[in-house]
């Protein structure tokens, strides 16, 4: 996943302060997905596994929340190197503009990197203004090494989190309910309503439509359910 490693020191007590302190909206939605993809992975066949009784069903359980363990550790340490590897992208940009040829091609490299962002909300003059005292700075700057961070490790640890703590909505129902393939039914929703919820929550804040991302998130998970049960899950 896209990493942004915010500076900090330590890690504060609420769990959820602590997830939106590491990881920005878009990362979060983004773990939750993954995390929800992996158990419906495991769900869309277990219609077979329930109706070999509680001992296969616990090992299902089991393999799915290990399954998300797994893939929460190897996000957590790919958001650490996605972290580590944009801060050294950005040294080595700063270096690119060190080794430049002239104020022109140094100029031309920053504003290849920003005027992307900064050209809607300002004027060629404004821009051109900015990239010069940028490039006044930047020639005297010199950067640390690049190297892990406290961040990057509570980053990870928050990507590890929401992954794991997506399997959650699969477990329960089969803790409540005696018939296990009513609990695989209610999981099954449980989980088809979270991929609306993520869907709609990603499409407001990117002011698009969350109705319709909802929606269509929705529409592949029923989609997916529907297969396996037609094919006997």
């Amino acid at each position: 996943m896209t990493a942004r490693s915010p500076s900090a020191s330590a890690p504060p007590a609420n769990k959820e302060r602590f997830v939106a302190r590491y990881l920005d909206l878009g990362d979060r939605l983004g773990e939750i997905l993954f995390g929800l993809i992996m158990v419906l992975s495991f769900t869309l066949g277990a219609g077979l596994v329930v109706h070999e009784g509680v001992d296969a069903t616990k090992e299902m359980l089991i393999g799915i929340i290990g399954c998300n363990i797994a893939w929460g550790l190897i996000d957590g340490v790919m958001y650490i190197l996605g972290s580590m590897f944009e801060r050294g992208r950005s040294v080595h940009l700063l270096h690119t503009v060190q080794r430049a040829r002239g104020d022109g091609e140094a100029l031309e490299i920053i504003s290849s990197e920003l005027d992307p962002r900064l050209a809607a909300i300002t004027s060629t003059a404004e821009r051109e203004r900015l990239y010069r005292d940028i490039l006044k700075r930047l020639r005297t700057f010199h950067p640390l090494k690049t190297t892990l961070t406290k961040a990057d490790v509570y980053g990870a640890i928050a990507s590890f989190w929401l992954v794991v703590l997506s399997a959650i909505p699969a477990v329960v129902p089969f803790l409540i309910f005696q018939d296990r393939l009513f609990a695989l039914r209610v999981s099954n929703g449980l989980l088809l309503a979270m991929l609306f919820y993520v869907g709609y929550r990603w499409g407001k804040e990117t002011n698009s439509r969350p109705w319709l991302i909802g929606t269509c998130l929705l529409a592949v998970g029923i989609a997916m359910v529907g297969t396996a049960i037609a094919l006997g899950g």
